[in-house]
């Protein structure tokens, strides 16, 4: 039959041409669709409310590549290459690219568990093999977070999968240890009450659990106190700075009123030093 094509005939090149360049358009427009398909995920998904926004990206990824794998099998269909052998080649291919790219499946694998499983979501602090951050988007291949201080964080899904994480966000509540070191001469009671004086008029403390104070550690000149209370969750970080300033004020203030704050008035270079004992992550 091609025997018969004249290279001169025009036909002949509508013949030769026309598959090439539906093939090309079929291409292009499967780029193209893949594109608007991962976009328009990632934007109306999230509106479905639940987990739908840690979902959205792998969603929208997934439904991308899935049109440009269309889009290819269907560009060589019109070349005139057998269906069966398509999926033959396809079959190979994937075997081939399953066992050179383990990791790369191993990554992909971990993003579909890590939204089905849901130990992270958007918008969550988490910490876990060497990374943290607030969780931006949990992609096909990796994670991408954002530190305390605004810097682009990306970690393999596998990275975090295989390892321990600890979400900061996902619990309703927080409790926050705040260390005071104080001369062992000091009044224990009084700067127990001038603590939870401290804590009392702050309004994000919880009254339930109630907070508390009591020794913890002792030196041979220093005593140790820690002011123990709970907060909700998103006042963890304000509230830590803010306890630990007001806290450090207090005993200043009882240790300068010497018939108060101190049993035996003695002289000493700067005893009072206050430290937050809370593990926060910066």
């Amino acid at each position: 039959m091609f025997g018969t094509f004249s290279l001169d005939d025009p036909a002949t090149w509508a013949v030769l041409l026309l598959p090439v360049l539906a093939a090309i358009a079929v291409l292009i427009l499967g780029f193209v669709l893949g594109r608007l398909a991962q976009r328009a995920i990632v934007q109306w998904l999230p509106r479905a409310g639940g987990n739908s926004l840690t979902v959205a990206p792998l969603a929208g990824q997934a439904a991308r590549y899935g049109i440009i794998v269309f889009g290819i099998i269907t560009a060589l269909g019109f070349l005139g290459v057998p269906q069966a052998s398509i999926f033959a080649v396809v079959g190979a291919a994937s075997l081939a690219l399953a066992l050179s790219l383990q990791n790369t499946l191993s990554n992909v694998a971990s993003g579909i568990m890590l939204t089905w499983i849901r130990p992270v979501a958007v918008g969550e602090y988490i910490t876990g093999d060497g990374v943290e951050g607030e969780v931006v988007e949990i992609g096909l291949f990796g994670t991408r977070l954002r530190s305390t201080s605004g810097l682009f964080v990306f970690t393999p899904n596998n990275k975090l999968w295989n390892g321990a994480i600890t979400n900061h966000s996902r619990e309703p509540r927080r409790r926050i240890d705040v260390d005071v070191t104080i001369p062992d001469t000091a009044n224990i009671a009084s700067i127990r009450r001038a603590l939870l004086s401290v804590a009392g008029k702050d309004r994000r403390v919880l009254t339930d659990p109630a907070a508390i104070a009591y020794v913890s550690s002792f030196g041979t000149a220093t005593v140790t106190l820690k002011l123990r209370l709970w907060v909700a969750t998103p006042d963890y970080r304000p509230t830590l700075r803010d306890l630990t300033e007001a806290a450090k004020l207090a005993v200043n203030t009882m240790l300068a009123a010497k018939d108060e704050g101190v049993a035996q008035v003695s002289e000493s270079p700067d005893p009072h030093v206050v430290n937050s004992g809370a593990q926060t992550p910066e």
